[in-house]
């Protein structure tokens, strides 16, 4: 098609994810196969890379914005835009889930986070007993110094006994058909409570001046 050289791309293509060290492929595809296409960067420089007319561009590439152009007939056109960003990735997936406590009184705020080290970018889904009625608030802080952590917060505020259960982050590698799930059990109670064993007697006697120590176990 001499008025629409480059193939439409839809916007998922346009956002290119490179681990480190990966090749990427940059899909500025031709409906011509013999066309001649050029690679630029963001400069308008051009860059060295292989082309294949079915794929696009394929090399190692620094993160950026590129553009591809062609020649039809003596007028220039231009591919979108398409912009790689690189990722710090393992193949493995490390994953932690942290509770500081796990029994709530009825009113309290449930606090859980899941931990997904030396990975930048993961798909995380949370399932707990709230999620049905999206009761919770989730916040991610991506940590880089001293090492890579990304901290998933989820937030119950004005807990119920109805949120009592299996609290459960499962993360998704952003390239491989990696995934890590990790479970912690929550328990709401209706209200608190304290058991007593006192270690002495109803009726206890004491003598003038003496020292006597009366000592409870509190649960």
């Amino acid at each position: 098609d001499p008025d629409m050289p480059f193939v439409p791309s839809i916007p998922e293509d346009q956002f290119i994810l490179v681990e480190e060290g990966d090749p990427a492929v940059i899909p500025c595809r031709t409906s011509d196969p013999d066309a001649q296409v050029t690679l630029v960067n963001s400069l308008d420089k051009s860059v060295n890379a292989l082309y294949d007319s079915k794929q696009g561009f394929i090399g190692n590439f620094p993160a950026g914005s590129y553009t591809c152009k062609t020649m039809v007939k003596g007028v220039e056109f231009k591919s979108d835009e398409f912009l790689i960003y690189i990722i710090r990735a393992t193949s493995q997936l490390p994953v932690e889930i942290e509770a500081l406590k796990t029994v709530y009184k009825t009113g309290e705020t449930i606090v859980v986070t899941c931990v997904v080290f030396d990975n930048e970018v993961v798909d995380l889904q949370w399932n707990y007993p709230g999620k049905v009625k999206e009761k919770g608030l989730i916040k991610l802080d991506d940590i880089k110094v001293p090492s890579q952590k990304l901290l998933y917060t989820l937030t119950i505020p004005e807990a119920s006994v109805k949120d009592t259960g299996d609290y459960e982050c499962t993360a998704r590698h952003a390239t491989k058909e990696v995934k890590e799930n990790k479970k912690v059990v929550i328990t709401v109670h209706d209200k608190g409570f304290v058991h007593l064993e006192p270690q002495f007697s109803p009726l206890e006697a004491v003598n003038l001046h003496e020292v006597k120590n009366f000592v409870v176990d509190v649960q």
